[in-house]
């Protein structure tokens, strides 16, 4: 394909978005419904340039556009699954995004600033999933985080967007550090920044797991990057104080841009897979993450707190997913993910009304051991009877095999809760039938996944002994965390049970450490003596939001 015609097409999205910031910015106030159209119209036109890049990957596999640059680092795009997949995902996230934005914050006097500053970010994002070089993908990473941090200060004056964007602030430049770093790493041995050459090179003349110490060094960095952006414990705070910017943000936040860290490790994926320690890291720290912020999620009692800490179990599941080396899984489980947390995040405030219309009634259990290892085995034979029917063994792909049997653990505590009462024959089969679904769709998803991602990802996990004994680690860690689910309910509150659940909802205070050295306590004592203050007139366009108090 005419590499400047491909320019063109992929710019045209970013380029739209960012004409309506720019008009959003110089039109006044009173224009905003122009602002609105023209925002809801870029978001539209980036849907169908998405659905365009589709049909061109499907006639050319692989597509990358002029290069404009200085001794292969600059400027360049590229097409590839990855980098479709990402784009058609963000460009339907924008669109609703940004039209609930237009009803959300109907009548607030920032609003053409706020649609500004989102569109924006949203022109950072499609940039960072298209860089076929590794200067712009630098660029649009840091880019991303500039334009987050401008949403997360819209009201300059709430203390707790102060206290979360300075947190963010210092996490995101250690990650931007860490990406410098690699990238230079990567062009010191390489010497050059084009990706599909760096990858070539990785493929055809790098064993796995036996780098130059260099590129494991770069992996790291890598690594460490993708950790550091993804709210990863214990710089997870600021996540869980960005509720003081309107909820449109946080559904973009956590649905697009947290997932920079782990797309950053798949589109690495040749590197990361030839790795080492890099590996290990990820399986580590995303490991504990997901086992940490899932407990912390059930005693959270703010929904949108318990949200957060939904987004950083998740995020530290990718990532050690990416350890594992399973990165189709991967891939599946950050556009899901993403969906799932965008609707969440804007249907946030319906979600007591739901539970309130809800009629649930809870199994009463009998607390029978043998019943409980029913339910268990059980679960166990259907997930073990489908992995053997799709060819999935421990012995040829460990990997895959431990990813499913953690996703198939989270429907053991539904079949002892079953089992372990009086429950019906029709429910007995129901919860079978959900085991079984769950199980097939696994696998049948993750093939497919494999299969339009094959050229861009190692076709299998090369696990070392030290890396399929973190495996085992990790699944004895699941297990132990299913089996204390199951247990628990079971075991009657006492002074420890109550104890850890307040250590839990309030993270292990890994977050106060973090206001300790941002001085937080000064922040809220300095903006005390104003909070009451209100400003009823309207701002001009670009100028900074008002005093005036919005409550969510």
């Amino acid at each position: 394909m005419n590499e400047t015609l491909l320019t063109l097409i992929l710019l045209a999205s970013p380029a739209l978005l960012l004409t309506a910031a720019f008009a959003a910015k110089l039109l006044p106030q009173s224009s905003i419904v122009l602002v609105k159209k023209l925002s809801l119209a870029a978001s539209a036109v980036s849907i169908v340039i998405a659905l365009t890049a589709c049909a061109i990957l499907v006639n050319y596999q692989l597509a990358e556009s002029s290069f404009i640059g200085i001794n292969g680092l600059g400027f360049s795009l590229r097409l590839d699954a990855i980098s479709v997949t990402m784009s058609l995902m963000i460009a339907l996230i924008s669109f609703i995004v940004v039209k609930f934005s237009c009803n959300y914050l109907d009548g607030d006097p920032g609003q053409n600033v706020f649609l500004e500053r989102l569109t924006v970010t949203i022109a950072s994002v499609q940039l960072l999933v298209l860089s076929g070089n590794l200067a712009i993908l630098f660029i649009a990473w840091v880019l991303t985080s500039i334009a987050l941090q401008r949403l997360l200060l819209f009201y300059p004056d709430r203390p707790g967007a102060i206290i979360a964007s300075r947190k963010k602030f210092i996490v995101v430049r250690l990650a931007d550090a860490c990406l410098a770093a690699a990238i230079i790493l990567l062009y010191k041995h390489f010497g050059t920044g084009n990706l599909q050459l760096i990858f070539q090179q990785i493929r055809s003349s790098l064993p796995s797991n036996s780098l130059p110490a260099e590129l494991e060094a770069a992996a790291l960095f890598l690594a460490f990057a993708a950790i550091l952006k993804s709210a990863q414990f214990p710089t997870h705070g600021w996540l869980l104080e960005v509720m003081e910017t309107p909820t449109p943000v946080s559904a973009l936040l956590h649905a697009g841009l947290l997932n920079a860290g782990p797309l950053l490790i798949i589109r690495m994926a040749f590197l990361m897979d030839a790795s080492t320690y890099a590996s290990l890291l990820l399986i580590a720290v995303g490991g504990f993450t997901a086992l940490f912020a899932s407990a912390a999620f059930l005693t959270q009692t703010s929904i949108k707190t318990a949200l957060s800490y939904s987004s950083i179990a998740h995020m530290g599941f990718s990532l050690m997913v990416c350890g594992l080396g399973v990165f189709p899984a991967a891939m599946l489980h950050l556009v899901a993910h993403s969906f799932y947390k965008a609707h969440a995040f804007l249907s946030s405030g319906s979600v007591i009304d739901v539970i309130r219309g809800a009629k649930v009634t809870q199994l009463k259990r009998r607390g029978k051991p043998v019943l409980i290892i029913a339910g268990i085995i059980l679960t166990g034979l259907i997930y073990n009877g489908m992995a053997y029917l799709m060819n999935v063994h421990p012995a040829n792909d460990l990997s895959t095999f431990a990813i499913g049997a953690i996703m198939v653990m989270s429907l053991t505590r539904i079949f002892t809760t079953v089992t372990d009462s009086d429950a019906s024959l029709f429910l007995m089969l129901r919860a079978s039938a959900l085991a079984l679904l769950t199980t097939t769709s696994f696998f049948i998803l993750e093939s497919l996944s494999s299969a339009a991602l094959s050229a861009q990802i190692p076709s299998m996990p090369h696990n070392s002994f030290i890396k399929e004994v973190f495996i085992y680690m990790v699944l004895l860690s699941f297990t132990l965390t299913m089996l204390i689910q199951i247990i628990a309910p079971l075991v009657p509150e006492g002074k420890f049970t109550r104890a850890m659940a307040v250590h839990l909802r309030n993270g292990f205070y890994m977050n106060t450490y973090f206001d300790k050295i941002i001085g937080a306590l000064s922040i809220f004592s300095t903006s005390s003596k104003s909070e009451h203050q209100t400003v009823s007139e309207p701002r001009k366009s670009g100028s900074e939001p008002a005093k005036y108090m919005i409550f969510e």
